[in-house]
């Protein structure tokens, strides 16, 4: 398992390498499943273009919280193995920003892995964003629909 926080672009194929490694040597070629997500920056928002987002972060606070999710989805779903990448910092429109992955077993606990790290992240790692639009920026508030997301796994085993 492993969680980063990092400023610069990755390699999704350097994270599936990692991660299957590590789900092989947990599993001892007991995985039937390895589900990645990968997040990129929109060059839209609900007002219109922007250029790009900045991210801060609490060092090391941030790191904990993600892999504490990472823990509790490898416990919820029977994983083998999971990651997580978060990037901080200012990222550009088609930019890469999040890498998640989970395997499993069976391809079901895969895909839930995978969709409850990415709906957990945004309310349980704490990340700041402002959009900005040339040489003006502007907070993010939370939206709803995150909230909407996160809700359905608290109900749901």
């Amino acid at each position: 398992m492993f969680a980063l926080v990092q400023v610069e672009d990755f390699d999704q194929g350097e994270l599936y390498a990692r991660l299957k490694q590590s789900a092989d040597k947990k599993a001892c070629g007991n995985t039937g499943a390895i589900v990645t997500f990968t997040g990129l920056v929109r060059d839209f928002n609900n007002a219109g273009d922007i250029d790009g987002i900045e991210l801060e972060h609490y060092p090391g606070m941030t790191e904990k919280a993600l892999m504490l999710l990472v823990e509790q989805a490898s416990e919820r779903f029977s994983l083998n193995s999971a990651g997580a990448l978060h990037r901080v910092g200012r990222i550009h429109n088609n930019e890469q920003i999040v890498w998640v992955g989970a395997a499993a077993p069976h391809r079901k606990a895969a895909f839930d892995a995978a969709c409850y790290l990415m709906d957990m992240l945004k309310q349980s790692v704490p990340l700041w964003k402002k959009e900005f639009k040339g040489d003006k920026s502007e907070w993010v508030e939370a939206k709803a629909s995150d909230d909407k997301a996160a809700l359905k796994w608290m109900h749901k085993k």
